[in-house]
């Protein structure tokens, strides 16, 4: 237990008014409610504290967090969110309230993480994939390397973007970018995630971490009182609109987990290998 609330997903450290929330399910670090609501309660406990003036999101293991979990499945392969669809694939249309009440009470938790006041930098030293790719989003800032991998794979498994990717999927790299992203689902190095201005800084694996750390402390070197201010003005309605992103998100993934064409892709994915989809 810390000082911030009693944890099981990950660790929370304050030091020199920047606070380091670590995700701790290496070694992909795959996310269910449970894990979004500790980072949110973090977050608004953080946010009281004013001895916090800046958050570093960060992770253990291999990967920054390659996509969800839900249905209670471990840590296996590399792509999380077809390791979550294949938990929900196969039931039938029965089971689409079921849906909605687990993916709806994941994304009401992932909003309260857009409404949190104290700036975040993500540093993403590995995979991003999916609602990971949210998750790293969701933050202000991004430090990444090369070794990292970036992907909103949705359409590869029949699906619909979620995790307000959106919104904040455009906002950061353009229309353009984005629509290539989410219609290919093609994954990026970190590279090119610099290159496209989804991330902020670029540097070698072992200092991923130290970097965030060093950019947080710059905005915590500011005064705090300004910082907020000025940070809720040049993200003044976001959360508004990630909100009633993630409502139509919901709904559409809804709809398309109950097609052949989400099972298939779904299929193919834990069976490595290429989908033939039907429009069906």
């Amino acid at each position: 237990m810390s000082e911030y609330g009693t944890f099981d997903a990950i660790g929370v450290r304050l030091t020199d008014f920047v606070a380091t929330v670590e995700i701790q399910r290496g070694p992909h670090n795959y996310f269910d409610r449970e894990m979004i609501r500790e980072i949110a309660d973090a977050f608004e406990a953080l946010d009281d504290d004013p001895a916090c003036r800046a958050i570093v999101l960060a992770a253990e293991g291999k990967s920054f967090c390659a996509g969800a979990r839900l249905g209670g499945g471990g840590n296996r392969g590399e792509s999380g969110e077809g390791k979550i669809q294949s938990d929900v694939s196969g039931q039938g249309a029965s089971s689409e309230s079921a849906f909605r009440r687990d993916s709806g009470g994941l994304y009401r938790e992932a909003i309260r993480l857009f409404r949190a006041r104290t700036p975040v930098v993500a540093a993403v030293h590995g995979a991003a994939i999916g609602g990971g790719l949210g998750l790293a989003l969701m933050a202000d800032f991004r430090v990444t390397c090369a070794e990292a991998r970036f992907a909103a794979n949705f359409a590869q498994l029949g699906f619909h973007p979620g995790f307000g990717l959106s919104v904040t999927l455009p906002e950061l790299v353009g229309r353009s970018h984005a629509m290539r992203l989410a219609l290919t689902g093609r994954r990026i190095k970190g590279e090119e995630a610099f290159e496209i201005g989804m991330a902020d800084r670029l540097v070698p694996l072992d200092a991923v971490r130290a970097s965030a750390i060093e950019m947080a402390s710059e905005i915590a070197a500011s005064a705090p009182l300004a910082v907020e201010s000025i940070r809720a003005t040049l993200r003044l309605g976001l959360a508004d609109r990630v909100a009633a992103i993630l409502e139509h998100e919901l709904t559409e993934q809804e709809r398309l987990i109950q097609t052949r064409d989400a099972k298939e892709g779904i299929r193919a994915t834990a069976e490595r290998r290429p989908p033939v989809f039907t429009r069906s």
